[in-house]
């Protein structure tokens, strides 16, 4: 029992990590090499990112005329920037084993990073492993060289700056992975809460517009040889709001059918939805540290609280507060949207361990939440016709249609499970109103 006790008791003490993470490192880099070795790559989007940089070194800055052979351009400028690097790091395109390489040293730089956030948000240890064992998520960095990779690696790198107290460098790289890709955006709403009470409390004018001239004057100077040339182009094309994904390709809500999937009123209730839990998120469980009302923290950009205040609030911003609140906007988003294909799950994977953790399951739920979302983004419609037979068409829909609910319930339960498992500084929050108000009624 003894053993039984010491293991236990050291598969949830944070210090263990201080030795965990580095062997998880070590033993994943091992795994990226043996998946290159002996995994072949298959092409996706590569051609064609390497089709859309030839014609941006050829000249071109126009994004209606940048096409590949999957379609336009439809990625901000860093993408452009990034692959034009591996354009010429890899001769032309041509030396895929290069590229998967570097694709391997951005895996293991992120998941040195993620542990980075873990660690320093107190996550036990035992929620660490599943940062190393999905198949998928080595898939997408490995075998497919999809551009989602660098622009979650640089989220996770505001996070840590923010979770740092580094707001300014935060900022800025939050505003570089949008740069990459615009769904970096759907953490816009926790980073900004968390940069109100962590940073503006006490001088929010000055320091909101300082911080939103570091996101936007990046982005500009990011994308000026586009905007000088056609700025209309540049900002509909890499930061459209409108596109619609093809049906064939999604893996959320496949199972209501390509006519409910495609409709105008889906489209407005899933925006409704999102804007709903942000709201709800936002009023009960993002303004924590403040200790006030919703009502109360709005007012405090036009009458900052004392010093005194200012400070405690300040200090309730803490790494396990920043990372749990942006996280959990993403996952939202994820819940939310329309569409995800395959590579989404880059954006899901490394945050959905600390996510489970917080929801407060027992650890058993929790990896069995995380297999199951782990099988539901391995299934793929072309693998259900494979094998000994093959099955008919309606075979392959129940079995993607079973994977899209399974993907869409665990990120539902996992949102739920987040809100009710953050909810115990409740009774903090109603202690710390009631004593104000006695302090007011003492007063009079």
């Amino acid at each position: 029992m003894d053993l039984v006790s010491r293991g236990l008791e050291i598969l949830s003490d944070p210090h263990t990590t201080r030795w965990l993470s580095p062997l998880l490192v070590l033993a994943d880099a091992g795994l990226c090499g043996l998946i290159i070795w002996k995994v072949p790559y298959t092409e996706i989007d590569w051609q064609a990112y390497m089709t859309q940089v030839e014609q941006y070194i050829s000249g071109e800055r126009d994004y209606y005329n940048i096409k590949g052979g999957t379609g336009p351009l439809v990625y901000p400028a860093a993408h452009v920037y990034i692959y034009k690097a591996l354009y010429a790091l890899t001769d032309h395109g041509v030396d895929i084993v290069r590229a998967q390489l570097t694709f391997a040293l951005l895996y293991l730089c992120t998941l040195a990073l993620v542990i980075s956030c873990y660690r320093r948000a107190g996550a036990p240890p035992y929620v660490f492993p599943l940062l190393v064992l999905s198949k998928r998520l080595h898939s997408i960095y490995l075998l497919r060289l999809f551009n989602d990779p660098f622009a979650v690696a640089g989220l996770f790198a505001a996070i840590y700056a923010y979770q740092r107290r580094r707001w300014a460098l935060g900022s800025l790289l939050f505003s570089l992975a949008v740069g990459v890709k615009m769904s970096v955006l759907l953490a816009l709403p926790a980073v900004a809460v968390v940069l109100y009470q962590g940073h503006f409390v006490g001088k929010f004018f000055s320091r909101a517009i300082t911080h939103a001239g570091i996101m936007l004057g990046a982005q500009v100077l990011l994308g000026l040889p586009f905007l000088r040339h056609n700025a209309r182009a540049y900002l509909s094309r890499a930061f459209e709001l409108t596109r619609i994904f093809l049906f064939k390709w999604t893996v959320n809500w496949r199972f209501l059918g390509e006519e409910v999937f495609l409709s105008p009123a889906f489209s407005i209730a899933l925006l409704v939805l999102h804007l709903s839990l942000i709201a709800l998120f936002l009023t009960t469980r993002w303004i924590r540290p403040s200790k006030r009302s919703f009502q109360e923290v709005v007012h405090m950009a036009f009458k900052p609280p004392a010093a005194e205040i200012q400070r405690a609030i300040r200090s309730q911003v803490t790494p396990q507060f920043v990372l749990t609140t942006i996280l959990t906007a993403n996952i939202i988003g994820m819940l939310c949207a329309r569409s995800l294909h395959y590579q989404f799950y880059s954006w899901l994977a490394w945050g959905t361990p600390f996510l489970l953790w917080r929801t407060g399951f027992h650890p058993v739920i929790q990896y069995a939440l995380w297999a199951a979302q782990e099988w539901a983004w391995n299934v793929y419609p072309s693998k259900l016709l494979r094998g000994p037979c093959l099955l008919d068409h309606a075979d392959n829909l129940r079995g993607t249609n079973t994977s899209s609910q399974v993907l869409v319930g665990v990120l539902a339960v996992t949102v739920a499970g987040i809100w009710t498992g953050t909810r115990t500084a409740d009774a903090d929050l109603q202690q710390s109103r009631v004593t104000r108000q006695a302090q007011r009624t003492h007063v009079e």
